[in-house]
């Protein structure tokens, strides 16, 4: 058995369907790595008044972040960036690598470029600045529980011209994969605009701008909006005018 060191078993790790306001939703586990035992239990408490998240551990260094999540298996961990003996960094690619299904979310005090970048490469799904609120916090959990990526508003368009600068544009043209219907949908996509605005603005049904968009996906080998607006910028369709 995993030793849990400073940290605490919360929860039973079985995952149910919960009824919220007549809506199914899958109850989404989460694993709390953060040193500082005040935040800590600040963030659970919030987390524990959602009725689709559970806590069901907590960590407050790496390591034992790395034993839990082996242990209980969440669907995402909070992880901060400077921890003792394990940094976040190196934790959460050891997570990814051991179990590629969780999903990790970095909260840190930290903008800093190489940090953001480096989480990424290690297989972060989301990075939060720890200036954002406890409902900014839940939004992002549910919205990297669902397979799409977050970046703090801060650090977004940095990390989206860094993209740019690492990758040559390829020569590409997206009409050698997309349709021009396709290619519409996917430069809205990039200026923010929902699937119901979407087809409002193109005079279309809602359900013909999913169909497009799930072409797209399957098209570009993505899984997520964000994915597919990096592909594009990565191989020169959209350039950062088109992103507001």
């Amino acid at each position: 058995m995993v030793g849990c060191g400073n940290s605490r078993l919360l929860e039973s790790p079985s995952k149910f369907i919960i009824n919220l306001g007549g809506l199914i939703m899958e109850e989404i586990k989460v694993l709390l790595a953060e040193d500082h035992t005040v935040v800590r239990e600040s963030i659970r408490e919030f987390l524990s008044k959602q009725e689709d998240l559970v806590v069901v551990g907590e960590a407050a260094d790496g390591v034992e972040a790395i034993e839990l999540t082996k242990k209980l298996c969440p669907d995402v961990v909070v992880i901060d960036l400077a921890m003792p003996t394990l940094g976040g960094i190196a934790a959460t690619k050891e997570i990814k690598q051991s179990l590629p299904a969780t999903r990790v979310l970095v909260l840190s005090a930290y903008d800093y470029d190489e940090y953001v970048f480096a989480c990424l490469e290690a297989g972060a799904a989301g990075y939060l600045l720890k200036d954002v609120t406890g409902q900014q916090l839940v939004d992002a959990i549910r919205t990297v529980h669902r397979g799409d990526s977050i970046l703090h508003p801060m650090i977004t368009r940095r990390v989206i011209e860094e993209f740019r600068e690492r990758s040559k544009p390829s020569g590409t043209k997206p009409k050698d994969f997309l349709t021009e219907g396709e290619k519409v949908v996917l430069t809205a996509v990039a200026k923010g605009l929902a699937n119901k605005d979407i087809a409002r603005q193109l005079h279309l049904s809602t359900r013909t701008v999913e169909a497009r968009l799930a072409n797209i996906f399957n098209k570009l080998g993505v899984r997520s909006r964000t994915e597919a607006v990096t592909h594009a910028l990565k191989a020169g369709w959209l350039t950062l005018e088109d992103i507001p």
